[in-house]
């Protein structure tokens, strides 16, 4: 079944007037400001009860340093090369163990879902961090589109593959697509939302525009970008880091300072805008999320399952 529109996903874009409440360029000072003087800038309320109360990082800095391997390996590449990306018009497939399998046009999708802001911490595997306020819609708005069958236990993410668009996939050692998975529950969870925007605009394509994953209390790399599959199923599906390296990368990925990435400590990490001379901050456990996730690990032996 396919799920087709005359739209384009811009058309229904959460930069819409919708969510034409600010402009925040620069929002940390908004931020600092607006707390001084006893009253929160409106987009700081509005960002709901799943948000940090933490000060955001600047457009630039959320938009000029990241990781997409598909546009190069430096931190400058993706927003050197990821312009020519197409992302409109767009379409997910959405497959495997749900009852309504097809392509759905983002558009559809955005016409359909309840967009909102969600202000989180967002902590890489490389021990640096920032705090990003995205714009996006709960994982489990789309799961429910497609209606998840019982036997389905994870959720698997390909992101898309165009070489003449994307010079990075010609880099040896990665078997492409980039893949990702959660298990149901995780990505059930109210926290899994797929970014449509950042600071209230599109979703910068190097920041894996028009559509990604954020999973706040695991590692960056775990958060695919520009996601054009989703796939229900009952075996624990192969990730990319995970098939790289199984030694370093795990399935789980959660934000740990008490398990060491073999090659360096995860008890601290670099904040980015922090200034040349800004001291490392401890990790938090989940990165900061324990409260709401650390039940869907009771059990579990989370050095073994990293």
């Amino acid at each position: 079944m396919a799920y087709r529109s005359k739209l384009k996903y811009s058309d229904v874009t959460p930069k819409a007037d919708f969510l034409n409440r600010r402009q925040l360029m620069g929002g940390a000072g908004a931020l600092a400001i607006g707390s001084a003087a006893g009253v929160l800038p409106k987009w700081a309320e509005a960002a709901g009860k799943y948000s940090t109360d933490a000060t955001p990082n600047t457009f630039e800095e959320i938009s000029t340093y990241n990781n997409f391997y598909e546009f190069g390996t430096g931190k400058g590449d993706p927003v050197a090369n990821a312009q020519r990306l197409t992302t409109d018009p767009w379409s997910v497939q959405i497959d495997g163990m749900v009852d309504r399998p097809g392509n759905y046009d983002l558009a559809d999708i955005l016409a359909k879902v309840s967009i909102e802001e969600r202000i989180y911490r967002f902590r890489c595997v490389e021990a640096w961090s920032m705090v990003v306020p995205w714009n996006g819609f709960e994982l489990k708005q789309l799961l429910d589109m497609a209606g998840v069958q019982s036997g389905a236990k994870y959720v698997a993410f390909e992101t898309l593959v165009r070489p003449e668009e994307m010079p990075g996939l010609r880099r040896s050692g990665i078997e492409w697509p980039y893949r990702e998975g959660l298990r149901l529950d995780e990505a059930l969870h109210p926290l899994t939302l797929m970014a449509t925007g950042l600071y209230g605009k599109e979703l910068p394509k190097q920041n894996g525009a028009p559509l990604r994953l954020v999973v706040p209390w695991k590692y960056g790399f775990k958060s695919i970008k520009s996601i054009v599959r989703v796939t229900l199923t009952d075996k624990m599906p192969p990730t990319t880091w995970n098939m790289l390296q199984s030694r370093e990368y795990g399935f789980y990925s959660n934000v740990n300072p008490n398990v060491s990435h073999p090659r360096w400590s995860q008890a601290t990490e670099r904040q980015i805008g922090g200034g040349l001379f800004a001291k490392r901050k401890p990790t938090l456990m989940f990165n900061g999320y324990e409260k709401e996730v650390a039940s869907l690990y009771d059990g579990m032996d989370l050095k073994a399952n990293y």
